[in-house]
């Protein structure tokens, strides 16, 4: 079972090696044919729109005919997506690549449900750690193959990555075994999900709703920098896919050490509440310092620090948060109506984003997001406040009503 979790976790290393070769560069790309930066929000919304649409068919379908084929399924079709970005030849084309990408991108929900399959459950963290490691390591070590090659074309990665998702999707073909057996299969169809659903019922629970709206304001104006930065930096100091890989993967690097070093060490001290506002408040301060950067591009490099820091702490607290005020019966429901709010969140952002950065200039994107940033530090503030005045500390503590108020 060892075997086939590695093959599971490296479909999804795969997946985010080809997003992270493809993803710094995609500005570039779209610069073939414009200059608006909207034109860049529209196509990362695209893919945040597939994901968003086909991630719970993805699932509900591999519950119906098995996990094995939704995840070859997902693998082929990276393959033809990273091939379609390496030959396309107008917008349009590029647009459909991207949008078989976001729908081949959906396979995460599947991959945990064959890790959850062939684990027990003393085992089952291991293995979804196993795939959040595989998720890391994907985007830094994408961005660096990403950055590498862009010096012979910008189609040189998504060439190199179709070729590494085919080569992946003919060996879990011949490897890689069915993990849900016919009797544990769901007989009845695949219906097309409520989106909006889960998260307005999570929103209706007064305990989780200033931290819900929190992770969307944070989302949005972090999703809107992902998307935007590359232009950013060809706008203000001419950086080309190189630079801005180098940037992409100081990031990650910094990200990761804080989730797998510091996170752990200053977690017992700060508790979550701490987490949240020292996480939030580096974001928002490194946001609105980004004008600072056109004094010497080498501050971006700082910055982005601050943020990956400032995201790998504020998320996981935040997160722990939401769960422990959810109340038990009701802890599924509303994480998953959380994740629904994160994916309008990726939708919205790099839209928002683009059309700042076209009317009101380069910088105003981070004004904005800084604003956003601060607004969502407001409101952990306040309920952590407002928790405290009541006496019971109960913000922090798990509840059995999920009803209760904050």
């Amino acid at each position: 079972m060892t075997r086939y979790r590695l093959i599971v976790a490296g479909s999804v290393l795969v997946d985010m090696l080809g997003y992270g070769l493809i993803w710094p560069l995609l500005p570039f790309m779209v610069r073939t044919w414009s200059d608006e930066a909207l034109v860049v929000g529209l196509f990362s919304s695209l893919y945040a729109t597939m994901q968003l649409l086909v991630a719970p068919l993805m699932g509900g379908l591999s519950d119906r005919i098995g996990r094995r084929p939704v995840i070859l399924l997902c693998l082929f079709g990276s393959a033809v997506a990273y091939f379609g970005l390496a030959l396309a030849d107008s917008l349009w084309f590029l647009a459909v690549a991207i949008a078989i990408g976001g729908a081949a991108g959906s396979s995460m929900p599947v991959a945990q449900a064959y890790i959850a399959d062939v684990t027990t459950p003393a085992e089952r963290a291991r293995g979804l750690g196993l795939l959040g490691a595989a998720f890391g390591l994907g985007l830094i070590g994408g961005s660096a193959l990403g950055g590498v090659l862009s010096q012979y074309g910008l189609a040189m990665p998504p060439l190199l990555a179709a070729a590494i998702a085919l080569l992946n999707a003919l060996y879990a073909t011949i490897a890689l075994p069915e993990s849900l057996p016919p009797a544990r299969r769901r007989l009845h169809p695949v219906q097309p999900p409520n989106l909006l659903a889960p998260a307005l019922n999570a929103l209706q629970l007064p305990a989780v709703r200033p931290l819900l709206i929190a992770i969307v304001l944070l989302n949005t104006a972090f999703a809107g920098l992902q998307s935007n930065v590359a232009l950013f930096t060809l706008t203000r100091f001419g950086w080309g896919p190189q630079q801005n890989a180098v940037l992409f993967v100081f990031a990650g690097l910094c990200a990761a050490l804080t989730q797998g070093l510091l996170l752990g060490r200053i977690q017992p001290h700060l508790g979550e509440a701490g987490l949240v506002s020292g996480g939030l408040g580096i974001m928002t301060i490194a946001f609105a310092a980004v004008k600072l950067a056109q004094l010497s591009d080498w501050m971006l490099f700082p910055l982005a620090a601050m943020v990956a820091i400032g995201m790998g702490l504020a998320v996981p607290a935040i997160t722990s948060l939401v769960s422990l005020r959810a109340g038990y019966s009701r802890q599924g429901a509303v994480l998953g109506g959380m994740q629904a709010l994160v994916s309008f969140a990726l939708v919205v952002g790099p839209l928002s984003f683009g059309l700042i950065f076209d009317t009101l200039g380069p910088d105003a994107p981070y004004l904005a997001g800084s604003a956003l940033l601060a607004g969502a530090w407001l409101l952990t503030t306040l309920a952590v406040a407002r928790s405290s005045l009541s006496g019971a500390h109960r913000l922090f503590r798990p509840v059995e009503d999920s009803e209760a108020q904050l």
